[in-house]
């Protein structure tokens, strides 16, 4: 009879516990929860329910990975400056904002990201402050005061664009990580409540609010470091205050709402730069919350569900690694 040794030409391995890189296809036994293993790969993505941010908020922005994520500011409400930085775990407090915002953007990462834009107590504001791991830092405002636009990129190479300036504003700015420069090409089309990715000469903004009472969009931009060019294939379920993780060519949108009536959705979409396809939608339907990760390992926290939310999401996609029990009848 065939053994394992004879095909493979090693023998399965006894181990106290998992390897913590194993290879697609190998197997072993787990002494300690006596069982069989087997490294498989994901055939579909599916959302996991992680631990809760400290403070519950909506209208939050991100920044960073699955396993290094940034949570700040929001609306709790009221109006919050609140900043959490994820380990893959658990969210831990560090210091807040200078300006505590609601509906604003960010980006970058967990040790050097950006706020940008919102609405404070008093009125919408410009203000961007950056954060280097620990504290916040004020800079330079854009020269668009909005709020509810999107943003991506880096620290030093950022972008905003869309919002809303009383009405739905196209402008787009870019950021050296010192001040805003305008580009006098904006958005092809205006929207409040879009959502991004990408960096900075390869950026992708997707849904919003064409005003304030419109019908959620499903329209798809890309953007080559000067210029928007849309593509007529969008998303295929339109909405606004969405999650966004990944690239240009390889991103996430996920929840958001179907309407200004925000009617709440979990549905979620991959986009390979040309096309959107739907996948597992997220387990509970949630507008106004951040995202943070890539097209395979993307972090969704905050927003409204029932209520203001400090749920956490996270999101592995198909081809990712994972771990199988073999059961033996």
């Amino acid at each position: 009879m065939a053994t394992y040794k004879g095909i493979k030409g090693f023998s399965i391995q006894n181990l106290s516990a998992d390897p913590s890189n194993p290879i697609e296809g190998e197997m072993w036994y787990n002494s300690t929860s006596n069982v069989w293993k087997e490294s498989t790969l994901t055939t579909a993505g599916a959302w996991a329910t992680g631990n809760n941010m400290n403070t519950a908020r909506s209208y939050l922005a991100g920044a960073g990975t699955q396993t290094a994520a940034l949570a700040f500011g929001g609306e709790t409400p009221p109006y919050t400056g609140v900043t959490e930085e994820y380990d893959g775990i658990s969210w831990t407090n560090s210091n807040p904002l200078n300006t505590a915002r609601a509906a604003f953007a960010g980006a970058g990462i967990q040790t050097a990201a950006f706020a940008v834009g919102g609405e404070t107590p008093g009125a919408p504001t410009g203000a961007t402050e950056e954060y280097d791991g620990a504290s916040w830092v004020t800079t330079n405002p854009l020269n668009t005061v909005r709020r509810s636009l999107g943003a991506c990129g880096t620290q030093t190479a950022g972008l905003a664009f869309g919002g809303n300036t009383g009405s739905p504003t196209a402008a787009t700015e870019e950021y050296d990580g010192n001040s805003w420069t305008s580009n006098p090409t904006g958005l092809n089309t205006a929207r409040i409540g879009v959502r991004g990715c990408g960096i900075q000469t390869a950026a992708l903004a997707f849904g919003g609010l064409p005003s304030p009472l419109g019908s959620a969009l499903t329209a798809t931009e890309e953007y080559n470091g000067s210029t928007w060019a849309s593509n007529p294939t969008g998303l295929n379920t339109a909405r606004t205050l969405l999650g966004a993780a990944g690239t240009q060519t390889s991103a996430l949108g996920f929840g958001g709402a179907t309407d200004y009536l925000n009617t709440k959705t979990a549905a979620t979409e991959e986009y390979d730069g040309s096309t959107w396809t739907s996948v597992n939608s997220m387990n509970t339907p949630v507008f106004a919350l951040a995202g943070a990760g890539t097209q395979t390992a993307a972090l969704a926290f905050g927003g409204y569900s029932t209520a203001v939310t400090a749920a956490t999401e996270e999101w592995t996609g198909a081809g990712a690694p994972t771990t199988k029990t073999i059961t033996v009848s």
